[in-house]
């Protein structure tokens, strides 16, 4: 079963969706919580921590490893259900294996981001051990916007993840609700979500018959708004 992670860091919004059986955790980044006008890190993301007992990946933004590890050592004290994200690499392209190796041997759970394929999924699996989790999120809609196909690196790092009991694939940048069904028919442990695709996905199983009628329905109910004529 492919668990839904909602990606999102409003509060309120964060509160809403905390209460539907479908969202099995949260993911958060720096980006979405300035969206959110959010001016204290460490404060806001202990508000988050507070609103809801499931998982919730909380991410590093410093740029080098001393820093990323003292980050990550604060992050994991913040909640039992905290998930500390660390970026692959730095802003220069450098592999952050020291960071992953040394959290992960502190037995700190980790959310390994911003990967894009299985060569890199294999290099995080080098430097981690069996016990400690670790979720690794391939952004298949970043990969599939400039041109990438994501699937052959979702089955590859699948396949080598496997050993790995402590391991979760996590396909991440969702663009529409059909890519949940792609995730599933991978065998992907976890899918991040935005809250607009969760309550699209919500509604699947609508028939084709049905989308027609409620297509025209639109059409009609916006024609008449604009009270056109022919």
């Amino acid at each position: 079963m492919t668990k839904i992670f909602c990606d999102i860091a409003n509060l309120e919004l964060i509160k809403k969706f905390d209460k539907k059986k479908v969202v099995k955790g949260f993911t958060t980044n720096p980006s979405l919580m300035r969206k959110t006008g959010a001016k204290n890190y460490t404060k806001y993301s202990k508000e988050i921590l507070k609103i809801t007992k499931k998982p919730v990946s909380c991410e590093v933004f410093a740029d080098d490893s001393k820093n990323m590890i003292l980050q990550g050592n604060k992050i994991s004290t913040w909640g039992k259900n905290v998930f500390v994200k660390i970026p692959i690499t730095n802003s220069k392209g450098k592999f952050m294996g020291k960071v992953i190796k040394t959290l992960n041997r502190n037995k700190i759970k980790l959310n390994i981001t911003a990967v894009y394929s299985s060569k890199q999924t294999k290099l995080i699996l080098k430097n981690i051990n069996k016990k400690t989790k670790v979720i690794i999120s391939i952004f298949a809609g970043r990969m599939a916007d400039t041109g990438k196909d994501p699937i052959p690196q979702f089955k590859k790092s699948l396949k080598i993840a496997k050993q790995y009991k402590n391991v979760e694939i996590l396909w991440a940048s969702t663009r529409e609700p059909y890519n949940y069904l792609q995730a599933k028919e991978l065998g992907c442990h976890i899918i991040t979500v935005p809250p607009s695709i969760i309550e699209k996905i919500e509604k699947f199983g609508k028939s084709f018959k049905q989308l027609t009628t409620d297509t025209v329905k639109g059409f009609l109910i916006d024609t008449k708004k604009s009270k056109f004529k022919i």
